[in-house]
C-alpha cells in the first residue's frame, strides 16, 4: 500500500493506497467491531513492527504521569479528522502513505522508548477509536469463572507468566494495558491481544457474549480505568466520537462548501485552514458544551447533588451508540458504494508491474445501488439512537429510580436533536470519495 501510493498513480480511485485506506479498511474496521470486537488492534500491523524492534531495544523510560490519560489521544484523534479534511487525505495517495509511514515511526519511537503499550493506551488515535466503538461489540476479554481468580496469587494474567526459578525473566507477557482481569468491566481499553488468555495458568480467561452496551449503563470501579463518571477525558473522547461522526460526514456533502464560502468571505481568508478551524471548534466544543450544558442543567433539578460538570460527564456516555451508529452508516455507505473497487485498483497495480496476470482492469466494477445502501444507513442510524435511548434511561434508573423520566427526557431529547441532523446530513448529496463513478 505505501509503495503503491508513493509510486503509483495520483488518481485516488487507481490506487491501492487510498481505496484500501479510506473506502474498504474503514468500513471492515465499523462492521468488525459491531459484529464482534476490536479484532483490528489485535491484528494491527504497527504491532509486528513494534514486537519485531523490541527484540533489538529495550525500552527504558516510564511514560510521564501527566500524560497517563486520553487528553493527547484526543486531541491527536481530532486533528486527524482535521488533517483528512484540510488536505484532502482521501483524493491523495501520497499523502495517505507517508501517513501510514508516519504511524509507523511514531509507535518505533515512542513503543521503543517507553515501556509497555504506551502507543496503544495513551496515544494512538485509531486505537481510541476503536476502544470507544468496542463498547458496542457482542465480545469481550473476561474472565470465565471469578471464583477460580480468587484463588489466585500469582496474577500472571497482568504480571506475565515467569520463569520458576528467576521472577525477572517473563517467558508470556501479561496484559500491556494495565487490565487486572478479575477487576476488568467492558472493553475500553482492551486490544484483544489475548496476552492474557494465554498468560492465565487456569486457562480461565476467554472471549465471552454480552449485551453490547451494558458497560455504558453501569459506573463500576475499572481496572486499568477508574470510573467513567469521574474521567473527564474519556468524556472527552466520547463527545468526539460522537460529534466527530457528524462532522466528518458533513465534510462531505455539498452544503458544506456553501458554509465554507461564506464563512471565507466573512474573515476575508482566502485559506481554507482558518475556516475549518471554526467548523470544528463549532461542532466539536462549542455544539457539544450547549447541548450538554443544557441537558446537565435540566438534570440537576432531578439530581441536585451532582455538580452540573459531573452530571455532562455522566451522561455523555451515551451519546457513543448514536455516533457509532452514524459512523456505521458514513463508512458503511463508502463501503457499500464501493465493494468491488479493490478488484480492479489490485489488477492495475499488477498491470503497473509488469506482470497483468489478474486480467486488465474492470473498472466498471463498483458496489452496491443507493437504494440498496439508503435502507442499511437508516438501520445503523436507527440502532444507535434506540441504544442511545435505551442506555440513558437506565443511566437515569440508576441515578434516580423513582424519577428516572426527569433525568431522562432532556438528554433524551439531545440524542433525538442529534438524530436528525445524522439523518438530514445522509440524505445531502455525498461525494464518491476514492470511488469512480460507473460509466
Amino acid at each position: 500500500m505505501v509503495l503503491h501510493g508513493l509510486l503509483g498513480p495520483s488518481l485516488s480511485p487507481k490506487n491501492v493506497a487510498t481505496v484500501l485506506t479510506w473506502v474498504h479498511f474503514r468500513g471492515l474496521l465499523v462492521l468488525v467491531l459491531l459484529a464482534a470486537g476490536n479484532f483490528f488492534c489485535l491484528a494491527c500491523p504497527f504491532m509486528l513492527v513494534r514486537n519485531m524492534a523490541r527484540r533489538f531495544i529495550t525500552p527504558r523510560f516510564n511514560w510521564p504521569r501527566i500524560l497517563r490519560n486520553k487528553w493527547l489521544a484526543v486531541v491527536l484523534f481530532a486533528l486527524i479528522l482535521f488533517i483528512y479534511e484540510l488536505f484532502d487525505l482521501w483524493a491523495s495517495p501520497w499523502l495517505t502513505a507517508w501517513l501510514i509511514v508516519a504511524y509507523f515511526v511514531a509507535i518505533l519511537i515512542i513503543d521503543g522508548l517507553f515501556k509497555h503499550a504506551v502507543f496503544c493506551k495513551f496515544v494512538c488515535p485509531i486505537g481510541q477509536f476503536n476502544f470507544a466503538a468496542s463498547l458496542l461489540s457482542p465480545l469481550e476479554v473476561t474472565v470465565l469463572d471469578q471464583h477460580v481468580c480468587s484463588g489466585c496469587h500469582t496474577r500472571d494474567c497482568i504480571r506475565g507468566q515467569r520463569k520458576s526459578d528467576s521472577d525477572l525473566v517473563v517467558i508470556q507477557r501479561g496484559c500491556a494495558m494495565a487490565l487486572f482481569q478479575p477487576l476488568k468491566a467492558g472493553n475500553m481499553d482492551c486490544t484483544f491481544c489475548l496476552d492474557c488468555v494465554h498468560a492465565c495458568p487456569h486457562d480461565n480467561v476467554g472471549i465471552t457474549s454480552r449485551t453490547p452496551g451494558d458497560e455504558l449503563a453501569i459506573d463500576p470501579q475499572r481496572s486499568g480505568i477508574g470510573v467513567f463518571s469521574r474521567r473527564k477525558d474519556l468524556a472527552a473522547l466520547a463527545i468526539i466520537f460522537s460529534f466527530g461522526a457528524l462532522l466528518n460526514a458533513f465534510g462531505m456533502v455539498s452544503p458544506v462548501y456553501a458554509v465554507e464560502r461564506w464563512l471565507a468571505g466573512f474573515l476575508h481568508v482566502s485559506h481554507e485552514a482558518p475556516v475549518l478551524g471554526i467548523l470544528f471548534a463549532f461542532f466539536l466544543v462549542i455544539e457539544p458544551a450547549v447541548l450538554l450544558g443544557l441537558a446537565a442543567w435540566f438534570t440537576r433539578k432531578a439530581t441536585p447533588s451532582r455538580p452540573l460538570v459531573a452530571t455532562a460527564v455522566r451522561y455523555s456516555y451515551g451519546l457513543v451508540p448514536l455516533g457509532f451508529g452514524m459512523w456505521l452508516a458514513h463508512y458503511g455507505f463508502h463501503f457499500f458504494t464501493g465493494l468491488l473497487t479493490f478488484i480492479p485498483v489490485i489488477q492495475n497495480a499488477a498491470a503497473g508491474l509488469g506482470h497483468p496476470i489478474l486480467g486488465s482492469p474492470m473498472w466498471t466494477l463498483t458496489g452496491l445501488p443507493l437504494q440498496f445502501v439508503r435502507p442499511i444507513e437508516m438501520m445503523f442510524l436507527g440502532l444507535g439512537l434506540a441504544a442511545s435511548l435505551s442506555v440513558t434511561y437506565r443511566m437515569s434508573e440508576n441515578d434516580s429510580p423513582r424519577r428516572p423520566w426527569k433525568i431522562f427526557i432532556p438528554w433524551g431529547a439531545i440524542h433525538v436533536i442529534v438524530s436528525m441532523a445524522a439523518l438530514w446530513l445522509l440524505y445531502q448529496p455525498m461525494e464518491m470519495r476514492a470511488t469512480l463513478i460507473s460509466g
